[in-house]
């Protein structure tokens, strides 16, 4: 059970959320990627892919080595801020970059979400350590409910797919970390009212 735990922790982290949630959207939301072609639609998961994963993961590895984090895994509420800061400034980046390509509106908001999530996260964790894992996947399920009711993707199954999965990785959390049940409660209501605010009402705020 504790090994299974693990995995499904590697396999849903919150580095991978990002680029999942933009899959997902791009695959069950047509009007999203309508200006987009398969190549351009790629290089767009590819772009967030560099810098929502590769970038911050290097960075981590370079504190590792530098002594400054213990593990990859941050065991401590201290241990977060300085990579948590960090990723914050990637994902900045990776909206900038987002917003100068022919995007949907929606997904703009999407990312603008996840950015805000993540910031919520940084400042919460200056504080109180809160589970970084359910900020992500509570963002997507986030993100599938707001655009199923902005435009009726009658995509209940998908739904309740990433629901279960919250649930299994919220239980896979409190069984190998240290975290508290408030925290990974947290995580996810954090992370999935973020998204969801964003995608809801980001693309009728008048810039």
């Amino acid at each position: 059970m504790h090994r299974a735990a693990r995995l499904l922790s590697y396999a849903l982290h919150p580095l991978l959320m990002p680029v999942l949630t933009l899959w997902l959207a791009l695959e069950l939301d047509l009007q999203l990627g309508y200006f987009l072609d398969e190549r351009s639609r790629w290089m767009v998961l590819a772009m967030v892919g560099l810098m929502t994963i590769a970038f911050p993961l290097t960075s981590a590895l370079l504190l590792v080595r530098a002594g400054l984090i213990t593990s990859l895994e941050m065991p401590t509420r201290r241990e977060r801020i300085a990579p948590f800061a960090m990723t914050v400034l990637y994902y900045g980046m990776t909206w900038y970059l987002l917003s100068r390509s022919p995007l949907h509106p929606l997904m703009l908001a999407l990312f603008g979400g996840a950015v805000a999530a993540l910031l919520l996260t940084t400042l919460i964790t200056l504080r109180w350590k809160v589970s970084a894992h359910m900020v992500g996947i509570g963002g997507c399920l986030g993100a599938l409910v707001a655009l199923n009711t902005q435009h009726g993707l009658g995509a209940f199954i998908p739904v309740c797919i990433v629901l279960i999965l919250a649930g299994a990785l919220g239980t896979a959390r409190l069984l190998t970390s240290d975290h508290t049940s408030a925290q990974v409660y947290a995580g996810a209501a954090l992370g999935f009212t973020s998204v969801f605010a964003a995608v809801m009402w980001m693309p009728r705020l008048p810039f």
